[in-house]
């Protein structure tokens, strides 16, 4: 069966409102979520990003170059992913329908996994 990524991102500041009794929630919302996936045999994988901004590598060959980021244009950042199997993306999606993320104002990428075999 295929394997999708979901992509979590958003915008730091908007947690920043946030007091410690409704980022709990949020964190049981998410928990919550990520069970109903286990329960239902889709969940493969999911881990949150430091709250840095990371490293960036860029160039050719051995000639690269490391620098802070990444930066964009915009303000959301990738804040971690989870890694589910599903028929198709409409039911991928679907599984990402009630995620806790979307309340909160985030943005969910999805993207299938290609399953290259070495």
């Amino acid at each position: 069966m295929p394997q999708y990524m979901l992509l979590l991102y958003d915008n730091p500041a908007n947690w920043q409102n946030l007091g410690p009794s409704e980022i709990q929630n949020a964190i049981e919302k998410y928990v919550a979520w990520g069970n109903r996936l286990r329960q239902q045999g889709v969940f493969k994988a999911s881990h949150k990003l430091a709250d840095d901004v990371g490293k960036v590598i860029r160039g050719r060959s051995r000639q690269s170059r490391v620098t802070d980021g990444p930066y964009s244009e915009t303000k959301e950042v990738l804040g971690g992913y989870y890694l589910i199997e599903a028929p198709s993306y409409d039911k991928a999606i679907d599984q990402c329908r009630d995620c806790p993320h979307l309340e909160y104002g985030g943005t969910i990428e999805v993207r299938q996994v290609d399953a290259i075999t070495p």
